[in-house]
């Protein structure tokens, strides 16, 4: 009767036990952070999961930005669409045309009673993910910005002072010129040529990307990237070219390799990058600093903006399901969770207290130049040129830019030619999305 008993008693355990796991609500999650990324999203989740037993989030890797972005709105026609998907900076106008496809973050954390703060997140990362009047659109996640690295072995070689970086672009150009002296195959080459030499290019010097404060001021936009700032700038990297002084090694971020490899002793990047760049290199034989700017353009750099991506809610789920997306986002935006992923990733810190765990740790003294993203981030309060981009049909119009910048490389086409064919080509793109979501 006894064994009986104790049987029973079993059995109900394991039925409770059953039944726990079953009521738990699971979260969808798509993203595109492959990799060591993609293990560090992973663990993100893992630890979610453990902290708390009512909700499960599953995090499903997708492919590329592109791809994951292809995959979701598919499903969303397909009224089969994830809770949250992960979406790269330039998919912002996409989503926020895609009506009754969004569901806002600060709607959601409103609805869920979720306590939030907009005012705890840094000031760059909120203002380009909200709207005008400040309500945050999307969750803030992995920011990044393209920072400047150096390869101390090689300016040391070349007889150049490995604790100083090029300021200015004159002197980047003269120091790669040395480098390739000394035997280098390269001086200077650079990850994301669009994102990092024309929009970053651009917000660092206070120029328009496009009218109406880059697209935040309406879709009705016209691009402004032929400039005679613009020029100058493409002009003088197709003369580096030359000699050497600059290659070009591809899209995206192809040209890492060519950096990681010793080929490169100069290499303008994601700040995400650096993480992976220590390890090929050695942290002590790398050094990070702001991007050079043109003093004859502006006496003083601007700012720089953000890349890398936010994480968007869609609609279709039931809204008892939502609470748990909420709960979420309070974890990742937790000091302690935010300040970890910024110490592995590289990719900036989202919030303030993340920034103050970071240097209570004594983090930045054991990694120098891992703070200069938020420095360069915040170095001056943002214009209407630097706040960021609100660019319709943009993952298509990167891809003119960067086909005009191939030509240019090439010696196909003079930088003027080759930037007045991309705003001619991306204005029809600008007006085939305004005349698609009026």
């Amino acid at each position: 009767m006894k064994r009986m008993l104790l049987s029973s008693v079993a059995g109900l355990a394991t039925l409770l036990s059953v039944a726990s796991v079953q009521a738990q609500t699971e979260i969808q999650w798509w993203h595109a952070m492959g990799g060591n990324l993609g293990e560090a999203v992973n663990a993100l989740a893992d630890q979610f999961n453990k902290e708390q037993s009512a909700y499960k989030v599953n995090a499903v890797f997708k492919g590329s930005y592109t791809e994951t972005l292809t995959a979701a709105i598919a499903a969303f026609r397909a009224k089969q669409n994830p809770h949250i998907v992960q979406v790269f900076e330039v998919g912002t106008a996409s989503m926020m045309a895609a009506k009754g496809a969004v569901y806002p973050v600060h709607q959601l954390m409103a609805d869920t009673k979720e306590p939030f703060d907009p005012k705890s997140f840094i000031g760059p990362v909120y203002g380009y993910y909200s709207t005008t009047d400040g309500k945050l659109l999307s969750m803030p996640f992995n920011s990044s910005t393209p920072v400047f690295y150096r390869n101390k072995e090689m300016m040391k070689k070349a007889g150049l002072d490995p604790e100083k970086a090029p300021a200015t672009w004159p002197e980047l150009a003269d120091m790669a010129k040395k480098v390739v002296a000394s035997g280098a195959k390269c001086g200077f080459t650079s990850q994301w040529q669009t994102w990092a030499l024309i929009e970053n290019f651009g917000a660092l010097h206070d120029l328009p990307f496009a009218t109406k404060a880059n697209g935040f001021g309406g879709i009705d936009i016209e691009l402004k990237i032929n400039s005679p700032g613009h020029v100058k700038h493409i002009q003088a990297l197709f003369d580096m070219t030359k000699d050497k002084s600059f290659v070009y090694g591809g899209r995206e971020g192809k040209s890492t390799a060519l950096f990681t490899a010793g080929d490169c002793a100069f290499h303008i990047a994601s700040s995400a990058t650096a993480s992976a760049i220590d390890k090929a290199l050695g942290q002590g034989n790398v050094g990070i600093s702001m991007m050079p700017y043109w003093p004859d353009i502006k006496a003083k750099p601007q700012n720089s903006i953000i890349g890398g991506a936010t994480l968007w809610v869609l609609q279709g789920k039931p809204q008892a399901e939502y609470a748990g997306v909420a709960k979420f986002f309070s974890f990742l935006s937790r000091p302690d969770i935010q300040a970890k992923w910024h110490q592995e990733t590289g990719y900036v810190p989202i919030t303030v207290a993340a920034t103050s765990v970071t240097e209570k740790a004594g983090f930045y003294q054991k990694n120098p130049g891992r703070d200069i993203a938020v420095k360069q981030l915040e170095l001056n309060p943002p214009t209407e040129n630097s706040k960021g981009l609100r660019i319709g049909n943009f993952v298509q119009i990167r891809d003119v830019m960067d086909e005009e910048l191939e030509a240019v490389w090439a010696g196909q086409k003079t930088a003027k030619v080759a930037l007045d064919d991309a705003v001619k080509r991306g204005n029809d793109l600008l007006k085939r999305f305004e005349a698609a979501n009026k």
